[in-house]
C-alpha cells in the first residue's frame, strides 16, 4: 500500500453496528467461541481504547495490558460512549506519525504500521462477527480487508493455519472463488456462513 489505510469506515461501521444492536440480543451467540453478544461488545470496548493509545504512542504508566476476560455486563452508557470512544480510534490513526515508530497493544511491543493493521483488523473482523450475531448485513472494502490481511496473512502462515492461541482459531476451508472478505474471516477460523442457529 503506498498510503496508510483509513480506520475511519470501518469504525463509523462499528458504531451503526452497534447502535442496530438490541438489548434482547446481547446474550446472543457469537461467531467468536463461547462469547455472547455482550461478551464481545465488552471486548470492542477495551480494544478501541487501546488501540488509540498505541496510535498516540499515550501508553498507561507500567505498559499495555494484556486483554482481560471477556466481561459479562457493560456500562449503563456503553451506546453513547463506545461511539465517541471509535470517533477518537479513527481519528488517532489518521496522524501519520501513528504509524511510524514502536508503540504497544495488549502488553505487545509492536511497530506503528503493525498495530494500525492490526486495529484495522479488529474493526472489521468483529464488525462481521456483531453483524452476524445480530441478524445485520455487512461488508468491507477492498482497502480495509487489504490492511486486514497484512496483519493476518503472517500470522497463519507462521501457525501453519493451525491458529494462534488468543488471536484467532485454525483457518478455515474456502473456495478458489470465495469473496475477499469470506477468505479472511475464514483466515481467522471463523466459518463465513455462520449464522445464530448453526451454533
Amino acid at each position: 500500500m503506498t498510503s496508510t489505510p483509513d480506520l475511519t469506515p470501518a469504525a463509523r461501521r462499528m458504531a451503526e453496528l452497534l447502535a442496530g444492536v438490541r438489548d434482547v440480543q446481547l446474550t446472543a451467540p457469537t461467531p467468536c467461541e463461547d462469547t455472547s453478544l455482550v461478551g464481545l461488545i465488552g471486548h470492542v470496548d477495551g480494544l478501541v481504547i487501546a488501540f488509540t493509545q498505541a496510535a498516540t504512542k499515550d501508553i498507561p504508566e507500567g505498559g499495555s495490558q494484556p486483554p482481560s476476560d471477556v466481561p459479562s455486563e457493560l456500562s449503563p452508557d456503553w451506546r453513547t460512549r463506545i461511539p465517541e470512544q471509535l470517533d477518537a480510534l479513527a481519528a488517532a490513526w489518521l496522524s501519520p506519525d501513528a504509524w511510524h515508530g514502536m508503540t504497544e497493544a495488549g502488553g505487545i511491543t509492536m511497530s506503528g504500521a503493525e498495530a494500525g493493521n492490526v486495529a484495522m483488523n479488529e474493526l472489521v473482523v468483529h464488525g462481521w462477527d456483531i453483524a452476524r450475531a445480530s441478524g445485520q448485513p455487512y461488508a468491507a472494502g477492498a482497502d480495509e480487508i487489504e490492511s486486514c490481511l497484512a496483519f493476518v496473512y503472517p500470522a497463519v502462515e507462521q501457525s501453519d493455519g493451525k491458529g494462534v492461541p488468543g488471536l484467532f482459531g485454525p483457518a478455515v476451508p474456502t473456495s478458489g472463488d470465495a469473496a475477499p472478505l469470506d477468505r479472511l474471516i475464514a483466515l481467522t477460523g471463523r466459518d463465513p456462513s455462520w449464522t445464530p442457529d448453526r451454533t
